[in-house]
């Protein structure tokens, strides 16, 4: 029984292992040995689940967008509904996540360089959010706020910009007030 509950656990296993890799080492170092490494298992056990590095790749975005998804989705439900409800569940996520080690999910951003196709499900996300808040219409207002907060976790993510706490908090308290003025 010990056995199978590990077997079933492993590939969460390998899929923390790869992200605290990421993080650690940068997406460079993402090989099936090094991963294999990071979780303690072999080569063989860990291609046993994730038959190749885009397969790793692929289950590690749909790991991080699911999760990702759920917390917003979680977020929108304790909001009165409406077209903005996602825009400000998207900045609320934005304010939980920015400067965190858990942050913008570095899987999406492997991914981006090195299996594009693993992006379709949060493609698809964006274009679902931004049909919800933009509605028939042209994109206005909403869509700049959403992603301005996108681009601010993005930015943050990257390395190219990390602001100190107040101002991330005063610049996501202005983007959920001009939000909320929607």
């Amino acid at each position: 029984m010990a056995v199978r509950r590990r077997s079933a656990q492993t590939p969460e296993v390998i899929l923390e292992a790869a992200e605290a890799l990421i993080r650690r080492e940068g997406a460079a170092r993402l090989t099936i040995d090094a991963v294999a490494a990071e979780a303690g298992l072999s080569k063989g056990g860990v291609m046993h689940h994730f038959a190749s590095k885009d397969a790793l790749i692929a289950a590690m975005v749909r790991h991080q967008f699911g999760r990702m998804d759920a917390e917003m989705r979680e977020i929108e439900a304790g909001l009165p509904p409406s077209r903005i409800a996602p825009l400000l569940a998207m900045i609320r996520h934005a304010r939980a996540h920015y400067g965190r080690e858990d942050g913008f999910p570095k899987a999406l951003l492997v991914a981006s360089a090195e299996n594009p196709k693993a992006l379709e499900g949060f493609r698809d996300k964006i274009a679902e959010t931004l049909g919800k808040i933009d509605g028939a219409g042209a994109p206005g207002a909403p869509s700049v706020l959403f992603f301005a907060a996108l681009g601010l976790l993005l930015t943050e993510s990257l390395g190219f910009f990390e602001y100190e706490d107040t101002k991330v908090g005063a610049l996501l308290d202005a983007l959920e007030g001009m939000a909320e003025r929607e």
